[in-house]
């Protein structure tokens, strides 16, 4: 088969890039198409080079690119893919927008629906300060067009995936299409484990509102007998640190390296955000990290409470301080029922080699159903020796306690 796998933009590593470098190691010969393409770390990529579109070549279009978001879905429909057998596409906003033909299978993993057009609409708005007006107008027209192109560019998929069920759901209210389920992977292989904690907590994301790192810090200056190490950078940078107490410490950026050590040593990792998944969350327990998260949206899928066997965490109930203060306050109390062997277990069951496994089956199933069986069985096929000898690599190196 000829493959093409379709990305919204290539601009900073994240959660949909760790998705999107696992489908490439399912399909290492498949040729890669992206709006834009300005990532510095080709490691992910293998190195290839990527088709990308006229937005590429636009004034600002690195620093500003939500500026062409109206040109989006006109972009992504300017791929010509019409010599490929299967396309897959990953996408939180365009890219499963593509035009595919009727003798094409096309397979899309959804991080999420278009949130500035649907659930976040309000926000966006706010956010640009276009709550009031003429130019209010002109953009709630703008996403009201945009939620239609999106619902109907989802028609036009074979096979919808997702990474949890929380997504599911959403995309079942917008699209009134179900989702199979596949978890984004956790790369578990280069966080090691490590038994003994430091007396720090931890929260590391991208400082923007809805990941909520103010909530966090207001609550670590209510208690200034605990310390809270920051990592991340981002718009919300100098409120953050103008807000943080003497317990509180902002480091900005920090290489991968760095960022690892703090989360093999903290006491526990903080969540505070309604995310779709949470891979950070995962990559704290696969070094044996307890977190404390906000219960609900894709945390809850990926941290078992105390009361259930074989804890990881706590929840808090609500985006307060009180209610994430009790959260912290409950985790002092319990920590001893949370075993870094534990945590490390559960994080295992995310692994990159999982990931592969399911996503391969989930591909066959959708073009053995076109018609293309014997191709795709022996993609799997090979997929699958190497997935289970992954696994079997990983077990038989996995680290040692420190």
């Amino acid at each position: 088969m000829k493959v093409a796998i379709v990305h919204d933009w290539l601009v900073a590593p994240g959660g949909a890039e760790k998705v999107l470098e696992q489908i490439i190691e399912c399909f290492p010969d498949a040729d890669l198409f992206s709006l834009v393409d300005f990532l510095e770390d080709r490691r992910l990529l293998g190195g290839r080079t990527v088709t990308t579109s006229f937005i590429q070549r636009l004034p600002f279009a690195r620093h500003r690119l939500s500026t062409y978001l109206p040109l989006m879905p006109r972009a992504i429909r300017q791929f010509d893919l019409s010599e490929y057998d299967l396309v897959i596409t990953s996408s939180s906003a365009v890219a499963k927008g593509v035009v595919i033909g009727p003798h094409q299978t096309h397979v899309s993993y959804v991080h999420s629906p278009m949130r500035c057009a649907w659930d976040l609409q309000h926000q966006y708005l706010r956010e640009r300060k276009l709550t009031r007006g003429p130019k209010s107008w002109a953009a709630r027209a703008w996403l009201h067009y945009l939620r239609g192109w999106d619902a109907r560019s989802a028609n036009s998929v074979d096979r919808l995936i997702t990474g949890s069920h929380f997504i599911a759901r959403r995309m079942m209210k917008t699209y009134r299409r179900d989702a199979a389920v596949i978890p984004p992977p956790v790369n578990v292989h280069e966080f090691e484990l490590r038994t003994h904690k430091d007396d720090f907590y931890l929260t590391a994301s991208r400082m923007v509102s809805y990941k909520r790192i103010d909530l966090i810090v207001d609550a670590f200056n209510a208690t200034p007998h605990r310390k809270l190490v920051v990592i991340g950078d981002g718009p919300q940078m100098a409120a953050i640190r103008a807000r943080a107490g003497p317990n509180v410490t902002v480091l900005g950026y920090q290489p991968a390296e760095v960022f690892k050590d703090y989360l093999q040593r903290a006491r526990a990792f903080v969540f505070a955000a309604e995310e779709d998944f949470g891979i950070v969350a995962l990559e704290a327990q696969a070094c044996g990290t307890p977190v404390i998260a906000f219960g609900k949206g894709g945390a809850l899928e990926a941290v078992v409470p105390v009361g259930e066997p074989r804890a990881t965490g706590v929840y808090f109930a609500r985006q307060t301080v009180e209610s994430m203060r009790d959260a912290i306050d409950r985790f002092e109390r319990l920590r001893d029922r949370i075993t870094p062997a534990a945590c490390r277990a559960n994080a295992e069951r995310f692994s990159a080699a999982v990931f592969r496994r399911a996503f391969m089956a989930e591909v066959t199933r959708t073009i053995a159903a076109a018609g293309l069986d014997r191709q795709a069985a022996s993609v799997v096929s090979a997929e699958h020796d190497r997935a289970t000898a992954d696994v079997a690599w990983s077990r038989e190196t996995s680290p040692k306690n420190n």
